[in-house]
């Protein structure tokens, strides 16, 4: 039930941001602009926002190829291409932007303030790095949907402080290959010291994380004696 909620609040998403003029143009396809930090798919590799974001078009009877046009661009993993993707979009004269990746959020941001940009689930608030005044009313060419990630922080330690009552030490868990890994340990620690609990990063890397060395300073059997 969540994922169809997702997949229609997110084709919803574009077509509130559409332009006031392209309903006057029965004519005109609308075309847009979707960018993805991950590697360009393989009949073994598929990307999964991206089908989602298709199948949520697709039930509201928006059918790529046919009544729309996506224009779909790859960073195979490498942050400094987005920036150029962005500005490759927008030669394209996309109607609007739809990326879950940060830096390709701000990137569109800066290189224009009037194609409408869908931020897809991003993991932090939205605010700030996205220049969105605030969630209720972002205002600028920004919308789109946010996990709260962040926001939420201070919240999830008191809720496992109300379960765990004598709880003293919190691990959180962290790619420190991700760029929001220290913004998003920071957004703990103010709760954190407002309930007077210890915080420790536990760092892994990458999609195969070894998550042992990452315990290791926790374990019964590794601490001094």
């Amino acid at each position: 039930m969540e994922k169809k909620v997702f997949l229609i609040a997110f084709a919803i998403l574009f077509l509130a941001s559409a332009h006031p003029t392209d309903a006057q143009q029965p004519n005109k396809i609308p075309r847009i602009g979707y960018l993805s930090r991950r590697g360009e798919p393989t009949p073994s590799n598929s990307d999964p926002n991206a089908n989602a974001f298709q199948t949520g078009l697709s039930d509201l009877d928006y059918v790529d190829g046919k009544n729309i046009v996506i224009d779909f661009r790859y960073a195979e993993g490498k942050t400094d291409r987005l920036t150029g993707l962005v500005a490759e979009l927008i030669q394209l004269k996309v109607d609007i932007l739809v990326s879950g990746t940060t830096i390709a959020i701000r990137a569109a941001k800066q290189a224009t303030q009037t194609i409408p940009i869908v931020m897809a689930i991003t993991g932090g608030s939205g605010r700030g790095w996205a220049r969105v005044d605030s969630l209720a009313r972002p205002g600028g060419n920004v919308t789109g949907l946010t996990r709260l990630t962040q926001d939420l922080s201070g919240k999830r330690l008191e809720l496992l402080r109300e379960s765990v009552r004598k709880i003293s030490r919190v691990g959180v868990l962290a790619d420190t290959s991700a760029q929001a890994t220290d913004r998003g340990f920071k957004s703990y620690e103010s709760a954190a010291r407002a309930l007077k609990i210890q915080l420790q990063l536990l760092k892994v890397t990458g999609p195969t994380p070894d998550l042992d060395d990452a315990f290791l300073p926790w374990r019964w059997d590794a601490l001094p004696r």
